[in-house]
């Protein structure tokens, strides 16, 4: 019995994404000037008529592959992100193939069921409360906005006030503190929940990006507390313990942004940095940074479901009510993917052992990048807890060169920062396929470049 079209379809598109994945190694990491300059020629007036999908899929191929970041390749460390793991890619792939609309149970049985579980091994490697809720969104910054609605509510709630039935329009005001070095994606979220990026009650930070608790205003209701777990230049964390109590006596909510950092709970010798973190509100994170599954993935988790559900819950006529957990009312989105399958799957391959030492291997390579590039006499700026590593070459220029020198290398991509006033290389170490291989090979392209 022959294939059919799209079986074959399928099965050129595997060899071709396994071709892709196998030369990750072998090329430069950023794409050659040629490649980049050749996406031009996509710019061609809408055709007329049909195309093969096997011709579409060949052209894809052929301008795209070339032109692309080699993201899920062992020597990015540009960004604080993951390449997908196999089994997750593998899963991706059949989620796709399923289709599913995972908003309401009744109708998407199988993948509710299985975000169910993933959700549940979340919360318990996260060492955060069992009953907590949590959705499945794109990343960090739409779990932030979908935790600080649920916030939102209910801190205006216990003031006697329905949000989303009233809107902002004469709410009593909400004081939201942030740290000093609080992430984009946080002060994205607020704005768009009508709360603002500047009104905001800013703390002073110490000299690794963490808020200080001496310096926390006097707190009252309603009022947001937001903390740090996993500084995107440091790694640090903020005080949560010398926080969250002073913050809850005050009736104040109390979440967490950590697109990365909160994985280190899952890691014995890197949990004690999370102390604390558990007895907060809400927290987000990401699923496509350090358990290395495909984009896009991000976990919203509350602990007060009903407040969740009141600031993300949906309901029509014509959507089934079964009495069960429907996704859709803990997200933004109605229409989604099922992004718990790939979750699932990476969790259910790693193992609590395997997802461990995916973390500590990370930032064991953060640490021999620290140690490398110090002990030729460059500067580390600052203390190497997990995964990250700012190194300075000396002024901002140098540094800057440098940089530049060393993308223009090939052997490994690294990015610029600005932290603290002081200009620095960034180094992220999160992918699962970075060996110690990759780590020495880099750090010589790195010293290589300094030296020039």
């Amino acid at each position: 019995m022959s294939a059919s079209p799209t079986t074959l379809l399928l099965v050129d598109a595997a060899q071709r994404a396994g071709a892709y994945l196998e030369g990750l190694s072998r090329r430069p990491v950023a794409p050659s000037p040629e490649a980049v300059a050749a996406l031009g020629e996509l710019d061609e007036p809408f055709p007329d008529e049909p195309t093969a999908p096997a011709a579409v899929l060949d052209e894809l191929d052929r301008r795209i592959s070339p032109a692309t970041m080699a993201m899920a390749g062992p020597r990015f460390f540009g960004f604080v992100i993951g390449g997908a793991l196999p089994t997750t890619l593998a899963a991706n792939v059949l989620a796709t193939a399923w289709d599913q609309n995972t908003a309401k149970s009744a109708v998407t049985p199988g993948t509710a069921a299985l975000e169910q579980v993933a959700l549940r091994w979340v919360l318990e490697v996260l060492g955060l409360p069992r009953e907590a809720a949590g959705g499945f969104v794109t990343g960090a910054t739409v779990a932030n906005f979908t935790a600080l609605a649920a916030a939102r509510h209910a801190v205006l709630a216990a003031e006697g006030w329905d949000v989303e039935a009233r809107g902002l329009f004469g709410a009593p005001p909400i004081t939201v503190v942030v740290g000093g070095e609080v992430h984009v994606s946080v002060l994205k979220a607020l704005a768009m929940l009508g709360l603002g990026r500047e009104r905001l009650v800013r703390v002073p930070v110490d000299g690794q990006g963490r808020l200080r608790p001496d310096a926390m205003p006097a707190l009252r209701a309603p009022a947001i507390v937001c903390l740090q777990a996993g500084n995107v230049n440091t790694g640090s964390f903020d005080p949560a313990r010398a926080v969250i109590g002073r913050a809850h006596e005050a009736r104040a909510w109390v979440h967490v942004d950590s697109a990365f950092g909160l994985w280190a709970a899952a890691a014995p010798g890197r949990a004690h940095l999370t102390a604390g973190l558990a007895e907060a509100d809400s927290w987000a994170t990401d699923a496509h940074k350090w358990l290395n599954v495909p984009y896009d993935s991000g976990l919203a988790l509350v602990l007060d479901a009903a407040a969740l559900k009141a600031a993300m819950g949906i309901a029509a006529a014509y959507l089934p009510d079964a009495g069960l957990r429907d996704p859709a009312d803990f997200t933004p989105e109605l229409s989604r993917r099922a992004r718990g399958v790939e979750v699932w799957a990476a969790l259910r391959a790693l193992g609590r052992r395997g997802l461990a030492e995916l973390i500590e291997t990370s930032c064991r390579h953060a640490t021999r990048f620290a140690e490398g590039l110090s002990a030729a006499g460059h500067r580390v700026l600052n203390e190497v807890v997990l995964n990250q590593v700012l190194v300075s070459f000396g002024d901002e220029g140098r540094t800057r060169r440098v940089i530049d020198a060393l993308q223009a290398d090939g052997t490994c991509w690294c990015g610029g920062t600005v932290w603290q006033g002081q200009t620095a290389m960034r180094i992220s170490v999160s992918c699962w396929a970075t060996t110690r291989d990759d780590v020495e090979r880099s750090l010589a392209a790195m010293l290589r470049a300094a030296r020039h």
